[in-house]
């Protein structure tokens, strides 16, 4: 990836992180100032775990990986900030920061609708296989990251 394509994938975290906060403030009535900071937080976990993932030894594994990685580790008590990372994004919502992913999204979809309508139905069950899986595989690592933090018993 050039170091241009790079640049502009960290400005888009940091332009959806904008939106997100705009509708956190707006659905959820939270200020301005809280929404940003905790979108920003959102968006610099998401931007350093995009960084690793374009390092040539890590980039073997998927940038998902990597993001997952960086927030549970900057949300954990061995990260010296987690107080602050912690408080900041509890302030914004989940729905805030998936509108603007989630309209990302279907203009990706749109672009490519000739071959959407070649994969047709069969996209169905792969995509509630997917869903399923990650679904099952974040709850299980949830679980044992509540139980290690102390906070589930």
């Amino acid at each position: 990836m050039t170091m241009n394509k790079t640049l502009e994938m960290l400005a888009l975290f940091f332009l959806c992180a904008t939106i997100a906060a705009a509708g956190n403030m707006v659905g959820y009535k939270i200020n301005m100032g809280d929404s940003l900071l905790g979108a920003f937080v959102v968006a610099g976990i998401a931007a350093v775990g995009f960084l690793i993932s374009k390092l040539p030894y890590f980039g073997k594994l998927p940038m998902i990986f990597w993001v997952s990685i960086v927030a549970i580790y900057a949300s954990t008590s061995l990260f010296p900030w987690s107080e602050f990372v912690l408080t900041t994004t509890k302030k914004v919502q989940f729905l805030a920061i998936c509108t603007p992913i989630l309209a990302y999204a279907g203009l990706a979809v749109g672009k490519d609708l000739e071959m959407f309508k070649k994969i047709s139905w069969r996209i169905v069950p792969v995509a509630l296989a997917v869903f399923a899986g990650t679904f099952l595989f974040a709850a299980i690592l949830a679980h044992f990251t509540l139980q290690w933090e102390g906070i589930y018993h």
